[in-house]
């Protein structure tokens, strides 16, 4: 049977780009699934303009990701940010990854951009943890089988790391397929600030939270400080 593939996406206040991200994902799914978080910009009139099913959750990415997953018709689900730019060529990659009946998921390879000394920094970290540690998060696009997100129990509603917290369940599950031939591009503006202490914090975080068990909720004071020291 042919693999199909819905594209989730979560938004809030994503008027400027959601359209686009739209169209990108059209090329890559079957089905294009935009869950707002209450935007106030018409970010949900305009990605249902755009051709997208549009439904409504909390605002929170793991719940957002959540709702999409559950009204997902698709044999395959491919979790997107809104501002990320992933290739066509994405679909045939997960095709021919998954036609090997032991993978579960996986996801690809993330460039920062522009070259900026953060892009690099960052594109790096991601790369040598992604091959060496098997950590990666939801901005390297997340793709999965329906049926193993749904038997994993799927997104959890976290302040943070819920998508890392699916991918160390997904890791247990099965292979992983890390697509390093295709490039997902994101920004960088959020660590052009303070590249070294932001990678730091992360790191620290990562630290916390595998290798001590600290909660999500408790790590969220941290990620929180990233966000308003580095915009």
């Amino acid at each position: 049977m042919a693999l199909t593939v819905s594209v989730i996406i979560p938004t809030f206040c994503e008027a400027g780009g959601i359209a686009d991200a739209v169209r990108r994902a059209q090329e890559i799914g079957d089905e294009v699934i935009v869950v707002d978080g209450g935007s106030s910009d018409g970010t949900a009139e305009l990605a249902r303009a755009a051709g997208a099913r549009v439904v409504s959750a909390a605002r929170s990415r793991g719940a957002q990701l959540h709702a999409g997953a559950s009204v997902a018709e698709g044999s395959v689900l491919l979790f997107l940010h809104a501002d990320v730019v992933l290739p066509s060529s994405a679909r045939a990659a997960m095709v021919e990854a998954l036609a090997d009946d032991r993978v579960v998921g996986g996801n690809f390879y993330l460039r920062f951009v522009p070259g900026s000394f953060a892009a690099s920094l960052f594109t790096l970290a991601n790369h040598w943890r992604r091959r060496w540690l098997r950590i990666y998060y939801g901005d390297s696009g997340l793709f999965v089988r329906r049926d193993v997100y749904r038997r994993l129990g799927g997104f959890r509603a976290l302040p943070v790391l819920e998508d890392y917290e699916l991918v160390r369940r997904l890791e247990r599950a099965g292979r992983t397929a890390y697509l390093r031939d295709v490039v997902i591009e994101a920004s960088a503006r959020r660590f052009e600030a303070a590249p070294l202490r932001t990678l730091g914090v992360w790191t620290l975080i990562q630290v916390l939270y595998s290798g001590f068990g600290v909660r999500p909720e408790r790590l969220a004071k941290l990620y929180r400080d990233i966000r308003g020291r580095t915009g």
